[in-house]
């Protein structure tokens, strides 16, 4: 006959053998998706507030729909951070695709501007940037994705009045 102590133990053995497979379940060994930064558009500056809209691409490498649920970012320009922030709108990658998408930010650089004058001085040299962030992914069961990107721009090649 089995006690209720028995009971307890059979119920808890059962419980922790079920969870323990069910770690299985979430882990996948499908490569993470890629985030670019492919362009900043300047939609207004004034003196105490500019909008920008960022442009990003997602490639999906997996062979399954990608649920994209959040974005958190921050840019940096040299040392400069110029934005942080969270997108929140969720939209599907298809497989083996890229989507692009827009984020609408806004910020005031006129406490950079000193730093920022002097980083533009000579167009033709690259200035670092740096971005950091995690994406959210995932339908049901979120998946944080860390993003970190190096790379340089050249502000010459950004202004067109620019004649070298």
């Amino acid at each position: 006959m089995i006690t209720r102590r028995h009971a307890l133990y059979l119920l808890s053995l059962l419980l922790f053998l079920g969870l323990a497979g069910c770690a299985s379940w979430f882990e996948d060994d499908e490569p993470d998706p890629e985030v670019h930064l492919v362009k900043v558009e300047v939609v207004r500056a004034k003196l105490l507030e500019q909008k920008f809209l960022l442009h990003f691409r997602i490639d999906n490498p997996n062979d399954s729909d990608l649920t994209v649920r959040s974005l958190e970012y921050r840019i940096h320009l040299g040392d400069i951070l110029l934005t942080e922030g969270e997108y929140d709108h969720w939209f599907t990658v298809g497989p083996k695709h890229s989507a692009y998408f827009k984020v609408p930010i806004r910020t005031n650089l006129w406490p950079k501007v000193r730093d920022l004058v002097k980083m533009l001085k000579k167009p033709d040299q690259p200035i670092p940037y740096r971005l950091e962030g995690v994406l959210q992914t995932g339908l049901f069961i979120a998946h944080d994705v860390h993003l970190a990107r190096n790379g340089v721009i050249i502000p010459a090649d950004l202004i067109p009045e620019h004649t070298r």
